[in-house]
């Protein structure tokens, strides 16, 4: 573990001019683009200011909080934090592409703010390792190099998404523990220890000389973990006392009541129907970073005598991971090479598996369609899909169950049994932590709009004003000291699309191409014209692709084709040699036919030769 980079000298900031002296915050309009629950209440903001000279003097040093991503979408994860000319960033995480984002891999934060204020940039703090909180760190160290600070097992799991990019020798990666501190300029951030669906996951408190801002990352409160300790709510308590300035909390489940089940629940469910499956192969699919729920799976396959094998990429990477770092403890010849099954009765494997969410391309959605080379499913097994679709997910895995049923397999998916376990707060542990922190401000992250929301209306009801609460937006400058909170402008975010090896080269010109290419196919036009006549020596031809099937379509494509031939000839006997004056003539006579005759509107692209 290397020592924290020492700290810098506060800078101080310059004395306000003389004159008029400053209004209270509750005289202020509030800022235009943000989304406080409410106007500021003109009680909380006159206390702390008071009035002239002394409100000046009372003032602190003020804190940006400058979220790049994870508010108003669950994921792609990042906030940088400012004061004066220090700053440093929590997570880097990045996002999934919607169904409508067609080809594209993968959704990364802009870093253009990052880069221009590169000189500022501390280090990266890592709360857990999920891929939304650390899926962008190889593409950002690309542009920037700085200290990466995260739990041994997330950096265990950077360290192997950098080796895959070949930046694993460039990188600074330094290990932390829960209750370390670590100097990031004028501030300093804690560890603190919470539970979730991954081991090795901490909360922040961010220490400014505005005051202590506490992010509590992905969390839930487990009294009976699977591994380590339990969250530290004495931490949280012990900084409320003290005072917290501004609170940031995950708000994935603030509309659902009461508490998350603990992950040893499931433990107790996976040795159900262990039992049911007697004589069966089992199959499990998961996340494959809930290392937890892997390790319950593993006791209860030594339990009844089965060997585990592990099939798809990322499960295959962070079990071997998790293995190698001691987080995933289990007996040596228990987990075998998925090669190696077929030498096995089947009602002596379990094979854990990718695939709960119905990814087209995973491990599961590949034994679904038979075309998994590894592994055919047949009425013999026992599948158990272990997890909750993500919203937008549930056509996806309803396909693959079907196709699992319809091969025979009997299938457990979604609350069938309690084969899944949120690793995100309920309502009840979210007010206990806003109860225990007492802050100030409050900002709800992590979470859709809808979240949010919720998360602000239970804020409220252990007294938090709604003039202190405020629901942001990415690109946003929050602004926070002693006395307010307020947004100040707004820097260049939102989503970058990474699509192969191209990063940032598909915009949503491209995408609108690519949906309508989807919806309603090509046209190609091809036609040779002379240079010295202007005459059409061959053409026009006509080639579609996903618009119709030309050979059951002759008689429309033979009208099409002569219709062009004849905007061509009008644009050759007017003396018209523009090659986008004809092709845009071309494109209009042959779109208004085909709409005409189809009422569809597919791409159509001349293509001009000149001999």
């Amino acid at each position: 573990m290397l020592a924290a980079e020492p700290a810098k000298p506060v800078k101080k900031e310059p004395a306000p001019k003389r004159g008029r002296p400053a209004k209270p915050a509750a005289e202020k309009a509030p800022a235009k683009r943000g989304r406080p629950a409410a106007k500021p209440a003109s009680g909380t903001a006159k206390t702390a200011a008071g009035n002239g000279k002394k409100s000046r003097a009372a003032r602190k040093t003020p804190v940006r909080i400058i979220p790049l991503g994870g508010l108003h979408e669950v994921g792609k994860n990042i906030t940088v934090y400012e004061c004066g000319q220090d700053a440093f960033l929590v997570d880097c995480g990045m996002g999934f592409p919607d169904a409508d984002m067609l080809g594209v891999d993968l959704v990364i934060p802009d870093f253009t703010y990052l880069e221009k204020n590169a000189d500022k940039i501390r280090g990266i703090v890592i709360t857990h390792g999920h891929e939304d909180h650390i899926g962008s760190i190889p593409y950002l160290l690309r542009k920037i190099n700085v200290p990466i600070y995260g739990t041994k097992l997330a950096i265990g799991l950077i360290e192997g998404k950098l080796k895959e990019h070949g930046l694993l020798g460039k990188a600074d990666l330094r290990v932390i523990t829960p209750k370390q501190t670590v100097k990031m300029g004028c501030m300093s951030v804690e560890f603190i220890r919470v539970n979730h669906s991954i081991p090795d996951s901490v909360g922040v408190a961010i220490h400014t000389p505005a005051g202590v801002i506490v992010y509590t990352g992905d969390f839930k409160v487990d009294f009976s973990p699977i591994e380590g300790d339990i969250i530290d709510l004495a931490r949280f308590a012990e900084l409320g006392s003290k005072g917290v300035l501004c609170l940031l909390s995950d708000s994935t489940n603030a509309e659902r009541p009461g508490s998350t089940m603990s992950e040893s629940k499931v433990g107790q469910s996976f040795n159900t129907l262990f039992n049911r499956a007697e004589g069966k192969r089992i199959i499990v699919a998961t996340f494959s970073s809930n290392i937890h729920r892997i390790q319950q799976i593993a006791d209860n396959a030594m339990k009844y005598g089965r060997k585990v094998a592990v099939s798809g990429r990322s499960m295959i990477n962070v079990v071997g991971k998790a293995m190698e770092l001691g987080y995933l403890k289990v007996p040596d010849g228990l987990f075998i090479d998925i090669d190696a099954i077929n030498r096995y009765p089947a009602d002596k494997i379990v094979l854990i598996t990718t695939g709960s969410q119905g990814e087209p391309l995973s491990a599961l959605s590949r034994m679904a369609s038979s075309d998994h080379r590894k592994v055919s499913v047949t009425p013999n097994d026992f599948i158990i899909i272990s997890a909750t679709p993500i919203p937008g997910n549930e056509k996806h895995v309803t396909r693959v169950v079907n196709d699992l049923l319809k091969l025979g397999a009997e299938v457990i998916y979604e609350k069938m049994y309690e084969v899944h376990v949120s690793g995100h707060a309920c309502q009840d542990e979210l007010k206990l932590i806003l109860s225990l922190t007492k802050p100030k401000f409050f900002i709800p992250v992590h979470g859709e709009y809808k979240h949010l929301v919720a998360h602000a209306h239970l804020a409220q009801s252990v007294g938090i004003p709604p003039s202190n609460i405020l629901i942001g937006d990415i690109g946003q400058v929050i602004q926070v000291d002693n006395v307010e909170m307020k947004v100040i402008g707004n820097v260049e975010a939102g989503g970058v699309f990474v699509d192969g090896l191209g990063v940032g080269d598909v915009g949503s010109i491209v995408i609108r191409d690519r949906k309508r290419l989807a919806q309603d196919g090509l046209i190609i036009i091809v036609a040779t014209i002379e240079k010295e006549t202007g005459a059409c020596m061959a053409g026009p031809d006509i080639v579609s692709r996903g618009f119709v099937y030309v050979r059951e379509s002759e008689e429309l494509m033979e009208e099409a084709r002569l219709l062009v031939k004849k905007a061509l000839n009008q644009c050759l006997d007017s003396g018209i040699r523009d090659w986008t004056t004809m092709k845009n003539s071309i494109k209009d006579a042959l779109s208004s036919f085909i709409y005409r005759k189809t009422k569809r509107s597919p791409m159509i692209l001349p293509i001009m030769m000149e001999i």
